[in-house]
This record gives structure tokens, C-alpha cells and sequence, in this order.
């Protein structure tokens, strides 16, 4: 579920920042298309969605992950209560579906809603179930007239007030509105209602025209009933403060704050603040400082504005502080209360706010409405520009970053580092690559940094990073991003460090090179000797090519401690394997490489051992010389590795290498009083590969063995060279 949301989420965002036909969102959609199919396995699946997690079959998923919560939230935003995927989904459908994700929340309600829009837009591969309003809404009282409540003159009197237009324009209307005004519950619906539209593109709540939408409404509600029944006015106003405390504790605050209105909206404001008592005042702060993690200084400024006298001030923070101990955890709570203790007891912004700049600050609400209507300013686009996802994004990497680096309490800075992982881990999904190496370069800094703060908190994230599933999603597109991607990504990956291999091994467990693998198996070599510990599970793995795979690159990292690991891969029966594994020891420079072909040279006959021969001095790569000496030195020439030696022997001479003349020239003048035939044998070898090599080094090896050595060289060296000493002499001058 952890995926198939992330990759939801990835989509969304992708689909508001770029057209539909940037690759960016075809590549999003097919990572979301490759989810569902991981998800449902070619059957039916459905998930179930709350405010704040997804279910399959009554099962929730783990809140904690930020991309449940966050997938959960835009699909309720919605109103969407489940999902069905009913067959395997193309990508026409899902980009469909995007398209409705898209849409505004309020304009998907006029238009019957998503469930509504998809039979007649979608396709019949994904089924929608949204909220039935029409019953959440009906009230049981107990009267016929309940279930009218939320009819179509409920829906024209909210659209009206939403709209900043006047509702009550006929007896019927006004009627209602008389009605409402008379229960707290309708009166709260009805300010929800008339809100609800007022956000910002993601979602996120405009609080400040919120606030003047649910005053306009107020307003009117106090205009008819002035009017049609002015006895009912002192009821009105308990009946708003009761349905104001039912508002999100934010809204409520921004209410409260309210400024630079006519004379009947601050009255309204007013009796707000003043129907609301301790008990009440109590159960906002506690809601709003436990949703916020703080107490924030617009919260203060409701908090004096609403006990103005410090003894009411002090008996409301005892019953808040009350109420946070039952609904948080002993350690948050201490935070909380800490923090409420420091700005809401103590608040004062005089000292920091000039008189032209609270001037400025008294009246926004106001202003902003009589903005809204007046001539835009030739900056606002560049405004705007400044509000965009790539800015936003920004500004968090930098404001993270700089939080690390000036956080010295070890505890908190762990959290930042945690924070700054999920950062990343995002940032990677939505192919924000610059900005994740950002990220990762701030944790790598402060993981190398001696006795920095949070030093092991920012090496335990990166580990983190390296083998979460956004670096595994990251590492199955790098054969497909463009060659600046590509760079972006590779920094990250070698900043991240060794524990990013366990992102690249599945994409390198295939049979066939493609430019995946090649930059794939370039990142995990460059790592060098901590890679190779990564690698044992590609050699334990049954498949001939993950083998082979393992192998490649354990010779091309080409450290003593990957002998280990390809010994057991030699000796497979699968020769594809085995000569790449032989081919990597050759590349090893150790005793230890050298003893494990040593073993299978003496264990092999025939065409085995011929393959493994074939496998070293294939390419004529000098590199295989110094392991084919080592082999030579640790052999019995004259005793059970005869054979071997004498195989070797003519691998050298293939390879080509001056390198070789030393250990040929010690074998032609071995000696020995036994195997005279066996002597004559290496002798031989030695001398025909010494002429086969050439060189100015191995003439002068033979012109020294016709001269010096004993007499059975002297005639091998005599017949091989036309003449001893003199036939080298002239085939020289002749070269």
C-alpha cells in the first residue's frame, strides 16, 4: 500500500506541475499503472479511504508512513470513501482519473461529484464510491421536514454565501435561514458548508478568506433575523458562539482575530468572544496548540484578545494544560506545555512590531477583500511565480538543511535528520534529483563531521535512504532518465553511499545488457571493497544470470575479499558462471585468487580445464600474468600439476606479456635427476613460449640459456632458434 501511495501521490503532483504530455507525467503513470498491477495481482482489489489512512479489507495501513496519511487525505479531500480496480488498468484510465484528482473539490460537488463524473468521463476498469451527502447531511429530529434540511434551497443558499453573494432573496430563503439561525448545528454546517471552497490549489485551507465567508454568512443570519424576529437576537448570538466552537480550532482563531469590519460584523465578533468561557477557551487552545505542535503567535494573539486579565489568563492555561495531558503523550506534552508556557502566558509583541508596521498588519481581512475586487498589480504574476510547487520545494530543502546545521540539541537533531530523509525520499519520487543531492550532501556533511551533532542519526538516515523504496523506484528509471538525470542521480547515490547497492541489485538480476545495467553496475563498482559484502545475495541466487552477474562485478572491484565469493561460483556446473567467475579471479591480484583457479586446474581434465585456461587469457589481458606466475610458483611442475603447469605455460605465451619472461626462463633451467622426461617437457614449453612471446627480454632469456644453461636446454634452445646464439643474432638483425 506504502508503494501504490507513494506512487499516487508522485502522480497527482506530477499532473498539476507539468502538461499531460511531458514525459515526466508518462513516466509517473506508468509507475502508478506497475503499482496497482504489484497490488491487485490480476485480480479485483479495492481500498477503502478515512480522513487519514487507506484499508484493504478492513485492514488499515500504517498511518505512520507519511505517504498513507498523505494519499488517504487527497482521496477524502475528494470525497472518495473506495477504490476498485476491477480488471488491469490502462494508461488512458489512470490518466483520466488524474485529470479528476485534479478537478476542484467544489466543482466536482456541482458537478454530482467524482463517483458521478466517472461514469460518464472514466473508464469501466476503475470503480469510484464517493460520500452520499444526501445522508450524512439528514438530520433525525424526528420531523419530515429533517431530511430537507440539505435540499436544493440548502445547496442555492451556500453556493450563494460561498459566492459572497446575498442568500435571502426570496420569503423562502429567508425562512430558512430563520430556521437555521435557530439550531447551533445547522448554523455550524452551514459556515463548514460555505467554507469549504476556499482553498488554495493543494488543498491547504485559506484561513483568512474562510474567516470572512463564515462572517458574511454569520452576518446574514443576524440580518434576517433582526428583521423577521428581533426577540430571537440574544439567541442568535449563543447559538453562533455554540456553533463556532464546533469550527476547526484555526478557523476559529482567525475569526476571533477579525479586524478593520463594520459595526454589526464586530459586534457579532464580540459576542463570539464573549459567550465563549473557560471551559471553551480551554478546548481550543488544547485542539489548536496539539494540531499546530506549538503555540504559535497568532494563537497568542487570539488568547489575550479572548481573557484579556491575567487571572482568567492563568485559570484557562491550567484547564488547557489539563486537557493536553489526556490527549497526548507524556513526552509531546511536556513539549506542548513548555511551549504554550512560554508564548501564551507571557505574550507581548510590542517590543518587536514597529506602529507603522501593526498600521500595516490591523485590517488585512479587510484589505484582502477589497483587493480581490480591485485591479490586479503588474507584480502579481512574479508573486505568484514565488508561490509555485519548484519554490515551495526549495525553500524547504534549504530551511531543513539550515535547521541541521544550526540544530545542537543531539535528540532534536536526529528528528531534523529524520525529517530530511522523508524529505528526500519525496524529492526522488517526484524527480526532483538536484534537490535530493542537496539533501543527502547536508546529511553526508554532518555524518563525516567529528563529534558533530547528530552525526549517527544523519549516517543511520542515509542508510535508510540507500534501501528505501524511493531509491529502489530511482534505480529502476535510471535507463531511462536523460544523461543529466542520470548525474544528478548517481551523486546522490554515491553520497548516499554502499547501502544504495541494495537498491541497484534488482535491476542488475537481469540476463540481457542494457544501459540500465551498465550505469547500474558502474555505481556499485565505483563503491570498490565495501561493495562486495553487498553482493552475496546475487551469488546466492539460483539464476545462472544473476550468477554470471555477480561475478562481472566482482572482478571488476577486483579486492582480495571477493575470492571468497567466487570460489563457489568456479565450481559451478553452469559454464556461462563458471568462466566468469574464473575471468574475475584472473583479475585478482592475491595468493588467494590464485590458489582457488589452482584447485579447479587440478580437479578439471580435458575440455573443463581447457575452458578455464581459455577463460584467463581470454581478451590477452596483462593483468591475468602476475596470477599465472603465482599459480606457476605454487605448482608441482614435476609432480601431479605437470599437466597444469605445462598449460599455463603456453597461457603465458598467449597473453603476450614480457612480465612472463622471468618465471619461463627459472622453468626452462629447472633440474632435476628423476622425470627426465617430464624435465624435458617443461624445458620445451619454456623455450617455445619464450620465442612466441619475443621481445628484447626473452631473446636475451634464450640467448642466455644457449650459452649458460645445461646441456638438455642447450639443444632445446639450438633445434627452437635455428642455430643457438647465432640464429637469435640473425633472426634479431632480420626483425
Amino acid at each position: 500500500m506504502l508503494q501504490l501511495a507513494r506512487a499516487l501521490l508522485v502522480a497527482a503532483r506530477n499532473w498539476t506541475l507539468y502538461p499531460p504530455e511531458h514525459p515526466t507525467v508518462g513516466l509517473s503513470v506508468t509507475r502508478l499503472r506497475e503499482a496497482i498491477e504489484q497490488s491487485s495481482l490480476g485480480s479485483a482489489f479495492s481500498i477503502g479511504i478515512t480522513p487519514d489512512t487507506l484499508m484493504v479489507e478492513n485492514a488499515a495501513a500504517d498511518t505512520t508512513q507519511v505517504g498513507i496519511a498523505e494519499a488517504a487525505a487527497l482521496l477524502h479531500d475528494r470525497d472518495l470513501i473506495a477504490i476498485t480496480f476491477v480488471a488491469e488498468v490502462p494508461d488512458e484510465c489512470l490518466r483520466a482519473f488524474l485529470r479528476l484528482l485534479a478537478l476542484d473539490p467544489a466543482e466536482q460537488r456541482a458537478q454530482g461529484g467524482p463517483a458521478k463524473i466517472w461514469q460518464e468521463q472514466g473508464h469501466a476498469s476503475l470503480v469510484l464510491q464517493q460520500i452520499d451527502y444526501a445522508r450524512v447531511l439528514a438530520r433525525e429530529e424526528g420531523d419530515v421536514r429533517a431530511s430537507a434540511r440539505r435540499d436544493d434551497l440548502w445547496r442555492s443558499i451556500v453556493i450563494s454565501m460561498a459566492g459572497g453573494q446575498q442568500a435571502a432573496v426570496d420569503e423562502q430563503a429567508q425562512e430558512r435561514l430563520l430556521a437555521i439561525a435557530g439550531s447551533p448545528v445547522d448554523i455550524a454546517d452551514l459556515a463548514t458548508a460555505v467554507s469549504a471552497s476556499k482553498c488554495t490549489a493543494d488543498g491547504s485551507p485559506m484561513l483568512g478568506t474562510q474567516a470572512a465567508t463564515v462572517l458574511a454568512a454569520f452576518r446574514q443570519l443576524n440580518g434576517v433575523v433582526t428583521v423577521m424576529s428581533p426577540e430571537r437576537v440574544p439567541e442568535l448570538m449563543n447559538n453562533l458562539a455554540s456553533a463556532a466552537r464546533q469550527l476547526d480550532p484555526n478557523l476559529l482563531m482567525q475569526l476571533l482575530l477579525s479586524e478593520d469590519l463594520d459595526e454589526d460584523t464586530m459586534r457579532i465578533v464580540r459576542e463570539l468572544v464573549r459567550a465563549l468561557d473557560d471551559e471553551a477557551v480551554a478546548e481550543l487552545l488544547s485542539k489548536a496548540i496539539a494540531s499546530q505542535g506549538t503555540a504559535s503567535d497568532r494563537l497568542a494573539a487570539a488568547f489575550h484578545r479572548i481573557a484579556p486579565d491575567d487571572e482568567r489568563r492563568q485559570r484557562v492555561l491550567t484547564m488547557t494544560r489539563k486537557r493536553l495531558r489526556q490527549s497526548v503523550g507524556t513526552r509531546q506534552f511536556e513539549t506542548l506545555s513548555r511551549s504554550m508556557e512560554e508564548l501564551l502566558a507571557s505574550y507581548d509583541d510590542e517590543p518587536f512590531v514597529s506602529v507603522p508596521y501593526r498600521a500595516a498588519l490591523e485590517g488585512l481581512g479587510g484589505r484582502a477583500e477589497r483587493m480581490a475586487i480591485a485591479a490586479l498589480p503588474a507584480d502579481l504574476h512574479g508573486w505568484i511565480e514565488t508561490l509555485g510547487q519548484e519554490n515551495i520545494r526549495r525553500l524547504s530543502v534549504t530551511m531543513l538543511i539550515d535547521l541541521l546545521n544550526l540544530e545542537r540539541d543531539a535528540k532534536l537533531a536526529a528528528q531534523v535528520a529524520e525529517d530530511m530523509e522523508t524529505l528526500a525520499e519525496d524529492l526522488l519520487l517526484s524527480g526532483a534529483y538536484d534537490d535530493a543531492l542537496n539533501v543527502t550532501r547536508a546529511l553526508a556533511a554532518r555524518g563525516a563531521t567529528p563529534d558533530g551533532v547528530g552525526r549517527d542519526a544523519c549516517r543511520a538516515a542515509l542508510d535508510r535512504l540507500g534501501e528505501s523504496l524511493a531509491m529502489r523506484e530511482t534505480a529502476a528509471l535510471i535507463g531511462d532518465v536523460d544523461e543529466a538525470s542520470w548525474m544528478a542521480i548517481r551523486a546522490v547515490m554515491k553520497t548516499v553511499g554502499v547501502s544504495t547497492i541494495e537498491a541497484l541489485k534488482p535491476v542488475v538480476m537481469t540476463e540481457d545488457d542494457t544501459l540500465t545495467t551498465t550505469r547500474a553496475e558502474e555505481t556499485i563498482v565505483a563503491f570498490g571493497a565495501p561493495a562486495v559484502g553487498r553482493l552475496a545475495e546475487l551469488v546466492g541466487d539460483r539464476r545462472w544470470f544473476a550468477q554470471r552477474r555477480a561475478a562481472r562485478l566482482l572482478g571488476r572491484i577486483a579486492v582480495a575479499d571477493a575470492v571468497p565469493l567466487l570460489q563457489p561460483l568456479v565450481r559451478q556446473g553452469d559454464p556461462r558462471v563458471a568462466r566468469e567467475a574464473v575471468t574475475a579471479l584472473g583479475r585478482i591480484h592475491d595468493p588467494a585468487a590464485a590458489r582457488a583457479i589452482q584447485i579447479v586446474l587440478r580437479a578439471s581434465t580435458g575440455a573443463v580445464r581447457r575452458a578455464v585456461i581459455d577463460a584467463l587469457v581470454e581478451g590477452r589481458d596483462h593483468r591475468v600474468v602476475p596470477l599465472l606466475v603465482e599459480m606457476i610458483a605454487q605448482s608441482r611442475a614435476l609432480g601431479r600439476d605437470h599437466e597444469v603447469v605445462l598449460e599455463m605455460i603456453a597461457a603465458l605465451a598467449i597473453v603476450g606479456s614480457e612480465n612472463a619472461v622471468p618465471m619461463l626462463a627459472t622453468l626452462a633451467r629447472r633440474r632435476a635427476w628423476f622425470a627426465r622426461t617430464r624435465l624435458r617437457a617443461l624445458k620445451e614449453a619454456s623455450v617455445r613460449a619464450l620465442t612466441e612471446l619475443g621481445g628484447d627480454r626473452a631473446r636475451n632469456a634464450l640467448r642466455d640459456a644457449a650459452e649458460n644453461g645445461d646441456r638438455m636446454l642447450r639443444k632445446i634452445v639450438t633445434a627452437r632458434t635455428r642455430g643457438g646464439v647465432r640464429g637469435l643474432t640473425e633472426r634479431k638483425a632480420e626483425g
